[in-house]
């Protein structure tokens, strides 16, 4: 990593409510699919980045709390979105990160692979809505014709329309994020 790891003595006070908004939240008290945190308490990931930049780390981890736990994506819908991402901006960290998330919702280790190929099929019409979706938004071209709109408000209404190109964009930002400052895949 490009920039060096912050443990909880180096912290400003800033720093420090940042730090425990996110070691203290749904995801340090949820399951653990891989460490929030170096053995020496330095936050891994995007979180070890947003930690050096809170005014724009806070409200990105907050972002980012919503989706997962305050949308109504579905648990598979959301892992599908966010591999979906991973792979598109070739994230090493997300793509190990949520295939465990992934596969703790029930995706499978064949249609993980497809996700990571780019070749993902769903013959559930939501899941398949959505991955179209993501591709689309992560195309040099997003923009969507008022037919496409319209057959996704028709499979994924609105909300979930929402949902998801937030989803695409605060992942891509936490991608761009690992990429710039080298956060490579969690151990």
């Amino acid at each position: 990593m490009r920039l060096p790891d912050l443990t909880p003595a180096d912290l400003s006070d800033a720093q420090r409510a940042l730090y425990d908004d996110i070691v203290g939240g749904p995801r340090g008290s949820g399951p653990q699919h891989f460490a929030l945190t170096t053995p020496d308490g330095a936050l891994t990931g995007p979180f070890g980045v947003m930690l050096h930049e809170p005014a724009l780390g806070a409200p990105l981890q907050e972002l980012g709390s919503a989706i997962r736990y305050g949308t109504g994506l579905t648990d598979r819908v959301r892992e599908i979105a966010i591999l979906t991402v991973a792979a598109a901006t070739d994230s090493a960290f997300e793509r190990h990160a949520h295939e465990r998330v992934g596969r703790s919702v029930g995706l499978t280790d064949v249609e993980i692979g497809a996700l990571a190929g780019g070749t993902f099929g769903s013959t559930d019409a939501v899941e398949e809505a959505a991955y179209m979706l993501c591709r689309r938004l992560l195309a040099d071209s997003p923009r969507l014709t008022d037919e496409e709109y319209a057959e996704l408000v028709g499979v994924l209404g609105t909300t979930t329309i929402t949902e998801l190109v937030v989803l695409v964009g605060c992942y891509r930002t936490l991608a761009q994020l690992l990429d710039v400052f080298d956060v490579g895949s969690p151990a």
